[in-house]
């Protein structure tokens, strides 16, 4: 029963802890974007890489979930 209460926390919050900071990259670069709107597309190149940086937090909390699950 703790197992599953402590899986269920680390999958939540590797799952809010990336929706925030994709909505704090987007919203950044659509700030840049309004302020300097011929800087759009090198902006819109580092998005996306922080966007893929952002994203790999919580692919690594499941499979750190997953290899604790297995060891217990």
């Amino acid at each position: 029963m703790e197992i599953a209460i402590a899986l269920g926390l680390i999958f939540g919050l590797a799952a809010v802890g990336a929706g925030i900071g994709n909505a704090l990259v987007i919203s950044r670069t659509i700030e840049g974007t309004a302020r300097q709107p011929e800087a759009r597309g090198s902006l819109m190149g580092l998005m996306f890489l922080g966007l893929g940086l952002v994203e790999a937090i919580p692919i690594i909390a499941v499979a750190m979930g997953f290899i604790l699950f297995g060891r217990l």
